[in-house]
């Protein structure tokens, strides 16, 4: 059961406002932070669902700032290989429990900072050659199960992107398409799976002014705020979060 009292929306409200500044400006994915934070506070299932509709708002919000720019090809791959990652992870939803949940968003949370920090040290290097369409079919599996699982796609995605040479902003434009259609994709069985309620459907609409408020503030981020500063705050949130599920969902 959803409680919609002041301690959920003291929660909610700024982990919406974050999510929609990380889709807006910052392509890496780290807009799942805010499912992540929001099931410290509900169930898992719950968290996922109202998380949801406000990425898609958020989706619908910055794709006008982003249209056609873009680079289709790639974006293409990497959607035909997210519907069948979407499939799986509707699949295991049905087959474990909330704490098999905290755990996977938890580990995906330490696992995605791992990841982040590596690049930046370079322990993790890009591909030095451009990947082909069947690395890029891997990736969107991935990042399509990720995405269902904790609405985190965005590493697997990045992968495959940096390595075709990008620009930042058609790196920003290919992951807003490419999450915009994958969210759209997860909504059906999020809706079977029981995932949506009454009461999500009451805090969307509460929350629906973080979500555009945070979309806005991102496109004008992404111009004007070093990425640097935004994930060192991304990767400390992460690591706080992703350490509480875990322990949430074992003990």
């Amino acid at each position: 059961m959803l409680e919609l009292d002041w301690a959920f929306f003291a929660v909610a409200g700024p982990a919406v406002l974050f999510a929609g500044v990380s889709k807006g400006g910052f392509g890496s994915g780290a807009a799942f932070a805010g499912a992540s934070i929001l099931a410290l506070v509900v169930e898992p299932g719950l968290a996922l669902g109202v998380m949801l509709p406000m990425l898609m708002l958020i989706d619908v919000a910055t794709l006008g700032p982003y249209w056609a720019k873009w680079r289709w090809p790639e974006a293409r791959v990497l959607i035909l290989g997210a519907l069948p990652g979407v499939a799986l992870g509707a699949a295991l939803y049905q087959m474990t429990d909330a704490d098999v949940f905290r755990v996977l968003i938890g580990a995906i949370s330490l696992a995605f900072v791992c990841w982040q920090v590596g690049r930046a040290l370079g322990w993790i290097r890009s591909a030095s050659r451009p990947l082909g369409q069947g690395a890029g079919a891997v990736a969107g599996v991935v990042a399509g199960f990720t995405s269902f699982v904790s609405h985190a796609g965005g590493p697997p995605a990045a992968v495959y992107l940096l390595s075709r040479g990008m620009t930042k902003t058609e790196y920003q434009a290919s992951t807003v398409l490419l999450f915009w259609v994958i969210n759209v994709a997860k909504f059906v069985p999020y809706a079977f799976l029981g995932m949506f309620t009454l009461q999500t459907g009451l805090a969307n609409l509460a929350l629906a002014p973080f979500a555009l408020a945070g979309a806005w503030l991102g496109v004008k981020a992404h111009r004007l705020v070093p990425e640097r500063a935004f994930f060192a705050l991304t990767y400390v949130l992460l690591v706080l979060t992703g350490t509480k599920l875990i322990w949430d969902g074992l003990t």
